[in-house]
């Protein structure tokens, strides 16, 4: 089609749409399928209801921050470059704690509940999988662990205080054993039921983060 032409569909095109009661900013305020495409404010509560409780206590302080940013503007009109700037604002305001690391921690964070966001505007049919901007920002890298085991001595001053102290050291003594013994996290013991204990195999059933549940070796004085 020759360029003198395009005016001419340009402008039956508009007289069709005005017939059918359309306007182009109803065009673009809708996808593909017909759906409107909601703002940040609508859809942060839909996402925060259909996951799970533990993606709700880790990324629920950061889709509030998406709102505080974005509340009034649709989900699919933040480009890339607009959620690392916001990444590195968080990452600049991050809680200095003792093991601080700059703030990487809560970058990364803010970036995975923006994935977890936009991975379901993508299911939902909000956005094409093409168009998901949180994908094209990177995690900020992380730094080597300082986490690292006790040595032996020390190890050996913690059991003795746990079994000398306290309003009850035989229970704290146990406890610290456990966690010794099956190397353990707080939530696996505090779910710990008498039916997870085999005592023949010397085996214990730990439920602990994520839902997860794993089977582990245990001392038979235990």
């Amino acid at each position: 089609m020759s360029a003198a032409g395009k005016p001419e569909v340009m402008q039956a095109a508009m007289m069709l749409l005005q017939q059918m009661g359309i306007t182009p900013e109803d065009l673009l305020n809708t996808t593909a399928s017909g759906v409107p495409v909601p703002t940040f404010a609508e859809y942060v509560p839909i996402v925060a209801a259909a996951v799970g409780p533990g993606s709700q206590r880790m990324y629920s302080t950061y889709w509030a921050k998406a709102v505080e940013r974005w509340a009034d503007r649709r989900i699919d009109s933040v480009i890339p470059s607009e959620i690392e700037v916001a990444m590195c604002e968080i990452q600049a305001n991050a809680l200095r704690h003792r093991n601080n690391r700059g703030g990487r921690s809560a970058a990364e964070h803010f970036i995975a509940a923006m994935r977890c966001f936009y991975k379901r505007a993508v299911a939902d049919g909000h956005i094409a999988e093409g168009a998901n901007p949180a994908r094209k920002v990177p995690k900020p890298a992380r730094l080597t662990s300082t986490r690292s085991a006790l040595a032996d001595d020390r190890l050996a001053e913690l059991t003795a205080a746990a079994g000398s102290s306290g309003n009850d050291p035989e229970l704290d003594s146990l406890i610290l054993r456990f966690h010794i013994e099956t190397a353990c996290r707080r939530g696996g013991l505090l779910g710990l039921r008498p039916m997870d204990l085999d005592v023949k195999q010397c085996l214990v059933l730990l439920r602990e983060k994520g839902e997860t549940d794993s089977v582990r070796e245990k001392e038979s004085r235990l």
